[in-house]
């Protein structure tokens, strides 16, 4: 294989890994804007996604889309109940309580998916041909291009809904200022819940784009989560742009390390960059600094 070919490889594969990381960061990014905080629960809802799609086309044989809506639809209920059930209650939070309660969580969603599925790798058929395509000699799978598709499409419905719904307008008057948006008639409360079932619902898209690649499993969610937040931070927390951004970057970077130093050093170059900007631009790439009056 040519240099050339041998590149384009390489990064086809990071732009496949980097969209499920955008859409990863999408999540967290969602809701710290109208909580402020840090949802580490966010990977479990990607390992909800492909988990449960799994066993339906698995143990109910429903068609395909069928299958991936009712997923999506059911870890959004998830996401739902976990901000009824966790975050709501707590009287007088404070942001690290909040952040320890997600991480508990996490834990929870993790335990309870290993004593329903086990802990074996569940496989989920390719959407479409499993016959690689050949684009500037690399080969590419037809399920990279639908993870790339999918996340293009998500994007796009995101930026729609936030700047042209009247739900989206007032998201992001939350997010600016959350005593100003009370006083407009806006129900912060309402929103939070929004955020957290909007931000699992991209989750489980992220875990269901890739499990035919990767396989899914109890414990999958965990180290996408992780890089999801590092590429929110990479790409400015709070920022929707930031976070597509910061996916693109880390996936294609851990691709090209994997291929011309080792695959040992893979994992550790989300966390490598994420020290790195944390250092020199603690606000991330497209990250704005915030004044508080």
């Amino acid at each position: 294989m040519e240099w050339h070919s041998q590149l384009i490889q390489y990064l086809a594969t990071g732009i496949t890994t980097g969209a499920i990381y955008a859409l990863v960061a999408l999540g967290f990014t969602i809701i710290y804007n109208s909580t402020e905080i840090i949802n580490f629960a966010q990977g479990e809802f990607v390992m909800l996604g492909g988990m449960i799609a799994a066993s339906l086309l698995a143990m109910a044989g429903m068609p395909m889309w069928a299958a991936i809506m009712l997923a999506i639809a059911l870890a959004t209920l998830l996401g739902v109940i976990f901000e009824q059930l966790a975050i709501r209650p707590v009287k007088n939070p404070s942001v690290m309580n909040l952040i320890i309660i997600t991480i508990g969580g996490s834990i929870l969603l993790k335990g309870a998916a290993m004593i329903i599925w086990g802990k074996d790798d569940r496989p989920l058929r390719s959407f479409s041909s499993s016959q690689p395509l050949h684009i500037f000699g690399a080969a590419v799978t037809p399920q990279s291009l639908w993870v790339m598709a999918g996340t293009l499409v998500a994007v796009i419905l995101l930026h729609f809904f936030y700047e042209y719904t009247i739900t989206g307008k007032a998201l992001r008057a939350c997010a600016y200022n959350k005593k100003a948006a009370r006083l407009c008639g806006i129900s912060v409360e309402r929103m939070v819940l929004f955020s957290f079932a909007l931000s699992a619902a991209i989750g489980a898209l992220a875990g269901i784009l890739i499990a035919p690649i990767t396989f899914t499993s109890y414990d999958v969610g965990t180290m996408l989560g992780l890089k999801g937040f590092c590429a929110a931070i990479f790409g400015g927390l709070g920022s929707n742009p930031g976070a597509v951004l910061g996916g693109l970057v880390i996936g294609a970077l851990e691709s090209l390390s994997a291929g011309y130093i080792s695959s040992g050093y893979k994992d550790a170059v989300a966390f490598l960059i994420m020290l790195l900007v944390l250092y020199f631009r603690p606000t991330g790439i497209l990250g704005k600094r915030s004044e508080k009056v």
